[in-house]
């Protein structure tokens, strides 16, 4: 019987090829629309993820600040100053945190042969290099055994090499911080950076090296990444073990200032989301519009064939005989217009590429371009709309000539 539906409908389709033909480039338009717009809300998605994956997701920046509320018999306006002992009473009471490292950082003179820049010098254990998703493009990172050995090792960023030796090898020169000479063991990929941001004008060193340059008893700030979704719970806990060893109220957001990025990538999680639906309903009214169009060369094939109806009708096909015949003649339409419309996606989707967003402000931002990805699931949602459309556009002109009544089908001219 399935076989005897697919040869009528193709008997049909083949009796009118151009308006066959018409029809299914309608659907076919409305499926590759639905494919390439929920394809646009994909490659959003993941430019979002390579955008924060750049900086680290599931990191937090502990800054100190001044107290702007009283606690603990002192007074609003005290500053708060970070030590080494606060870098281990978090890792002790905060099972989460998978690596941490303080951070001293200062602003000075970086010189190599005849050429001498201002440049940001940070010191951090050698785990900085997981905690802020930092890639080596040549070289190594310094290690524990370098922080050990207060070895005086440089790792520089690709902005910083070019300034200070162009096209030169940089590896194993000798660079000096402040009069303070440090070989250059390596040098770290490009990261995105917006406007004048130094993200990659910076020189790294191990935090007992620091010492040698600038006061390490105080720090600039402390970084840790951790293993935990929920973010919100321990960053709440980070200020309250803070609070205790330095008494201010764990309420006082001033006091201290962490920086969570989960937040941010939450935020733009829900952003992504809405747009998925939005553009996922914007491309079913067009390929509701298809629709539309099936439905309507449907009632006019009905109309047409309303003698050929009668005569199947006396012959003996039941209701239910005639709706499968042209239900069937539109799912067949509609499916082979939904094959042509998600070639027809792949190959716009392959011919556009990379379109611009996150590389419109930063530099070495390409990864945070939106590219068409069509996902297994696009294409599973795409036809789900698809066949439901599909029915809902067939299923009318199928019921209207399922009930036609037989003698006066006959008598239509």
């Amino acid at each position: 019987m399935f076989r005897d539906l697919l040869n009528e409908a193709y008997n049909a389709m083949r009796h009118n090829r151009r308006r066959t033909a018409l029809t299914m480039l309608g659907m076919a338009w409305g499926i590759a629309t639905v494919v390439m717009l929920l394809a646009y809300g994909n490659g959003f998605g993941t430019a979002i993820q390579a955008i924060f994956a750049n900086f680290g997701t599931k990191l937090m920046i502990v800054v100190p600040g001044r107290t702007s509320m009283q606690a603990g018999g002192q007074k609003a306006g005290q500053q708060i100053r970070f030590t080494l002992e606060d870098v281990n009473t978090l890792t002790t009471n905060l099972p989460q945190i998978t690596n941490i490292t303080p951070e001293v950082d200062t602003h000075c003179t970086v010189q190599f042969d005849t050429r001498s820049y201002s440049i940001d010098v940070t010191g951090d254990y050698p785990n900085v290099e997981s905690v802020r998703a930092l890639k080596l493009r040549s070289g190594r990172f310094f290690n524990p055994q370098d922080s050990m050995q207060r070895a005086r090792v440089a790792v520089i960023g690709s902005e910083a090499k070019e300034k200070l030796f162009s096209g030169r090898n940089a590896l194993g020169q000798y660079i000096r911080i402040n009069g303070v000479s440090f070989e250059v063991i390596g040098i770290l990929k490009p990261k995105m950076q917006e406007g004048d941001d130094d993200i990659n004008k910076v020189v790294y060193i191990p935090f007992s090296t620091m010492n040698d340059i600038k006061d390490t008893h105080y720090l600039d700030a402390i970084w840790f990444n951790y293993e935990t979704p929920y973010y919100d719970r321990l960053e709440k806990s980070a200020r309250v073990i803070l609070s205790s060893g330095h008494k201010f109220d764990a309420t006082d957001r001033r006091a201290v200032f962490i920086f969570n990025l989960m937040e941010q990538v939450h935020q733009f999680e829900v952003v992504t989301l809405g747009l998925k639906i939005l553009l996922g309903f914007i491309g079913t009214l067009t390929l509701g519009i298809g629709g539309v169009g099936l439905m309507n060369i449907m009632l006019v094939s009905v109309t047409q064939r309303t003698r050929e109806i009668g005569v199947e009708k006396a012959l003996g096909a039941r209701r239910a005989d005639i709706l499968l015949q042209f239900l069937a003649e539109s799912l067949t339409i509609t499916f082979m217009g939904g094959i042509l419309g998600i070639v027809l996606a792949y190959i716009v989707s392959l011919s556009v590429g990379r379109l611009t967003l996150y590389s419109a402000v930063a530099k070495n931002a390409e990864a945070g371009d939106i590219r068409l990805i069509i996902a297994p699931g696009t294409l599973i949602i795409a036809t789900l709309i698809l066949g439901v459309v599909g029915l809902i556009s067939g299923m009318v002109p199928a019921i209207r000539a399922s009930r036609l009544d037989p003698i006066e089908a006959l008598r239509y001219e």
